[in-house]
């Protein structure tokens, strides 16, 4: 028995799942010590090292973690419980700018494009042992990579960013292993680091990006990958900016073994310059996706990096989906080669509404951030309060605990269903809502 909750199994996987489903009960409490492994195995009646399986199998999946020999015990927030759930009902009659979803007037229509992509696939099916990269696709990414500065690598094409950050930080680290990661930051992607079974190092963001001082506190004390998001970052807009990325640069140089990998889920909805920090370190790798400017359901990321860590990726990815749909592939390089995507009027659009509704917010004495891309974050003293009373008048926002770790209370604003001539009424009932926040970091 371990508390109330008794845990089963004669097997490695029965006792794992034995754990995980009283974790998702309720039964086991987040911080909660598990029993030491000999202890439970004298219980069960098994092999210590059966339970030696099942705990490893529970910290890969980062249900669980281990400190020496303080034991193992239920992570503070598990990794099943998502901070995508994180997240406020949205009664009939509330407008929803919670949802982080790009404006759908801005999309490409999808239709043609993959007509001509099946047209193509219809002369020359895709089978079995064929090439898993569309040639012209890979051509575009590259050429574009190439003309932004980020230095010459393979190219692999995933599931989206997330998926392509998976797989890199899967092929590199261990459970256990460090990564330094933005606070406040991307929710899934502080869902994903505990999920592979790794540790999240906090690291403050302004408007220029990552803190130099934090990467190098992260570094110091073990972190064995740091994930920069280049432009729009979520939720705060931050951007890497000329400066900022030479003082990473300096940073990183003296660690040439981390992981490096960059997000730059922002290409084609942001009119700011790249600064990649790419190549800095012996590994890495960045990655583009095309879910913010042409759509997410087309679930598609390009991946560039050294050889190593591609080669390693597109290993991993044979062994499981194999590859990503090359008519999906040739519809993006359609979509690229007819220019179906404006991106500076894109920008444009999301800059006016952005800029408009920080502007209005700091008449009203209420500071708010985003520099880029498609989201306000507003530091607040009351996450919850202020979340309700926006709720109560009509507004749906999203709440800051799905993006922070350590970062102070806000709540983030998506402009992409805001109109220009809104935007003074939704700053109103923010400033309503809220009392005024400051400082140039989000913490």
């Amino acid at each position: 028995m371990l508390g109330e909750y008794p845990i089963r199994g004669r097997r490695a996987a029965e006792i794992s799942a034995s754990v995980e489903q009283a974790v998702a009960d309720g039964g086991l409490e987040p911080g909660q010590l598990l029993p030491p492994m000999r202890e439970l195995a004298e219980r069960l009646g098994v092999n210590p090292n059966t339970v030696a399986a099942a705990y490893r199998t529970l910290r890969e999946r980062g249900v669980i973690e281990t400190a020496g020999r303080r034991g193992s015990r239920v992570r503070p927030k598990p990794a099943i419980t998502a901070r995508e759930h994180i997240r406020v009902e949205v009664p009939a009659g509330v407008r929803d700018v919670s949802d982080g979803n790009p404006d759908v007037a801005l999309l490409p229509r999808l239709a043609d494009a993959f007509a001509a992509a099946a047209a193509v696939g219809d002369a020359e099916p895709v089978l079995y042992g064929s090439d898993s990269l569309e040639p012209e696709l890979v051509r575009r990414a590259r050429a574009a990579l190439d003309a932004d500065g980020v230095p010459d690598g393979p190219v692999a094409v995933t599931s989206g960013s997330l998926d392509a950050i998976e797989r890199v930080l899967a092929v590199h680290l261990r459970a256990g292993d460090a990564v330094a990661v933005e606070d406040p930051g991307w929710g899934s992607m502080l869902d994903l680091v505990p999920a592979l079974g790794l540790r999240v190092v906090p690291v403050g963001v302004d408007d220029d990006g990552p803190l130099p001082d934090d990467v190098e506190r992260a570094l110091r004390e073990g972190a064995r990958a740091v994930v920069v998001t280049c432009r729009a970052q979520n939720p705060t807009g931050a951007a890497v900016s000329a400066e900022r990325a030479v003082a990473l640069r300096a940073v990183l140089a003296a660690h040439e073994d981390v992981l490096l990998v960059e997000d730059d889920h922002g290409h084609g909805i942001v009119d700011l310059p790249l600064h990649p920090l790419a190549g800095v370190t012996r590994r890495w790798a960045f990655v583009r996706s095309v879910a913010k400017a042409y759509g997410p359901d087309l679930r598609l990321a390009v991946l560039t990096g050294d050889a190593g860590t591609v080669d390693r990726v597109r290993g991993r990815q044979r062994l499981g989906p194999g590859w990503v749909s090359r008519i999906t592939q040739r519809a993006v390089a359609g979509l690229w080669a007819s220019g179906a995507v404006d991106a500076r009027a894109v920008a444009a659009s999301y800059g006016e509404r952005r800029d408009a509704l920080i502007a209005a917010l700091g008449e009203r004495g209420v500071v708010a951030y985003g520099r880029s891309g498609m989201n306000v974050w507003v530091p607040v003293p009351d996450e919850t309060g202020a979340v309700a009373r926006l709720l109560h008048a009509g507004w749906a926002v999203a709440p800051g605990a799905r993006f922070r770790i350590g970062a102070g209370p806000g709540v983030r604003i998506t402009v992409s269903r805001v109109g220009v001539d809104e935007i003074a009424g939704v700053a109103e009932v923010v400033a309503a809502a809220v009392r005024p926040g400051g400082g140039r970091t989000y913490a």
